[in-house]
């Protein structure tokens, strides 16, 4: 008969159980004097920097970019260094009969590094400078003014919602299918005719006229932009917390929500600055940017677009300038979004 528990092993467990031969290997590796290091914890900024220098295309974009800065804001002395100064001409090196630079390339030489403009004789490398002090101009102040709408209205009609929000939708949407081009032409065109408005005249009437038709019409992309990630905020935790411990609606918008909104502004901003540039542009292309003697890489490709078939490097030089310009921007803007997105894997 057997009884229960019989041919069972019933021994006490050992007190402490066999060590892990892998856990002993590291202990020996690291030695008796080793000391356990702290895990340090990253704030998002330097996650999204520590990501971002990962991404060396957008970093090359980024480098590119700021040269563009670099030049825009010491145009003065870089042509001053370089010799030459914009809307400067050289008629000596202009061939009387045909008006066309003497030489290959545009007349290009050590003196004249890319050559000079037909029948004008200005310079193609001091107008390229001092044309990207006028697209910064234009382009960061139309940025700045498309924020400040696009981000004021985004916030209310957001948090707010009801009345306020339909009809700030409505006038994004209103806004959206305009005929900006058109418009922009129209207005452009008229106030070309008008002396001054608002105690402006001349080229800063036409700037402001530039920066406002581009800066308004383009808010309700990044208005959009700000009411939906409003509106998912709003219903958070911390914002509830803020809420119940008597926070005003002031307060909570822009202590708690507008922080939270800053990654997708920024990027939004990096996005845009190139889109205003390529306005810009294309206006004075189309003859109605800025006024004629203004530096201006769109006015450029106006003139060269009368000669492209004698003179094509005249043609190549400011629409490649452009075009790398914008390709940077738009490189790095991606980078910076995929930096700040924390459900991005790269």
């Amino acid at each position: 008969m057997t009884l229960p528990g019989e041919g069972l092993d019933l021994a006490p467990e050992p007190a402490h159980a066999a060590p892990d031969p892998d856990l002993e290997a590291i202990l020996d590796e690291e030695g008796e004097g080793s000391t356990t290091v702290a895990i340090q914890g990253r704030s998002l900024r330097q996650i999204a920097w520590r990501r971002l220098k990962q991404d060396k295309v957008s970093l090359a974009g980024g480098v590119v970019v700021m040269l563009f800065v670099f030049v825009a804001v010491f145009a003065k002395p870089l042509c001053a260094l370089y010799g030459q100064s914009p809307n400067t001409p050289h008629q000596d090196l202009i061939n009387e009969n045909t008006l066309m630079p003497i030489g290959p390339l545009s007349g290009m030489s050590t003196t004249h590094w890319l050559g000079i403009a037909p029948v004008t004789g200005y310079d193609i490398l001091a107008n390229l400078i001092y044309g990207a002090r006028t697209s910064l101009i234009i382009a960061s102040l139309a940025t700045l003014l498309s924020l400040v709408f696009g981000v004021s209205l985004g916030l209310i009609g957001g948090y707010f919602r009801g009345s306020a929000d339909m009809g700030i939708t409505w006038l994004m949407d209103l806004l959206l299918s305009f005929p900006t081009l058109l418009f922009s032409i129209a207005l452009l065109s008229v106030f070309s005719l008008i002396p001054s408005f608002l105690g402006l005249s001349g080229t800063p009437l036409r700037f402001a006229v530039i920066i406002f038709v581009l800066g308004f019409f383009g808010f309700p992309y990044i208005g959009r932009i700000v009411r939906g990630q409003v509106l998912s905020l709003r219903e958070k935790e911390f914002v509830d917390a803020s809420r119940s411990l008597g926070a005003s609606n002031l307060r909570i918008m822009t202590r708690e929500i507008i922080p939270n909104v800053l990654g997708p502004i920024l990027v939004y901003t990096t996005l845009t600055i190139p889109n205003y540039m390529l306005g810009e542009a294309g206006l004075s292309y189309l003859g109605v940017g800025v006024p004629p003697g203004t530096p201006s890489w769109g006015q450029m490709l106006s003139d060269a677009g009368q000669y492209f078939q004698v003179d094509p490097w005249y043609l190549f030089v400011p629409g490649m300038t452009i075009f790398i310009t914008v390709l940077a921007f738009n490189l790095f803007g991606d980078g910076l979004r995929d930096a700040l997105d924390p459900r991005s894997m790269r």
